[in-house]
């Protein structure tokens, strides 16, 4: 935990205005990246300093028993080549390493490593917190609603 006195202040509020219109799209996504940029700083803050926002794209969609690259790129909706030069960082700096897969021989697979999981650990305790800073933004209960709303949608779009 960061002791107050070194803390940022308001490190949960973004530091970048919202681009684009209100929008449906926007407003889904807008917070998002919100969150993205409050997690990175925060993290940084917490000794993880050359966890970047790239980096983090690609490592927030490996699986527990690994993941291959092309299922990666296509959930972080990036190219295979941007994949494979990020997953290449991530083994560089020790998040990341490259496994046979058991399924195919010839494939591999990317898994997190003790210290990616580690980073995994703070970055849910930072989210909470955030959470906590933006629910303090609105009236009581109404991020439990808009959560809520954003469960159904996801039940909705993937049954």
């Amino acid at each position: 935990m960061i002791r107050e006195r070194n803390h940022p202040c308001n490190w949960w509020e973004p530091t970048r205005p919202p681009s684009g219109t209100d929008n449906f799209a926007n407003l889904l996504r807008d917070p998002s990246l919100a969150i993205g940029e409050a997690i990175t700083r925060e993290l940084v803050a917490r000794g993880h300093g050359d966890v970047r926002p790239a980096l983090l794209a690609v490592a927030a969609h490996i699986g527990r028993g690994g993941t291959r690259i092309t299922e990666l790129a296509e959930r972080a909706q990036l190219t295979k080549a941007t994949v494979v030069r990020t997953v290449d960082e991530l083994e560089r700096l020790g998040y990341a390493e490259r496994v046979p897969d058991p399924a195919d021989g010839r494939a591999k697979l990317v898994r997190a490593t003790p210290r990616a999981h580690a980073v995994e650990a703070d970055a849910r305790e930072i989210i909470a917190e955030l959470r906590a800073h933006w629910a303090a933004m609105l009236a009581p209960g109404e991020l439990d609603q808009l959560e809520a709303l954003l469960r159904r949608l996801r039940a909705a779009l993937w049954p």
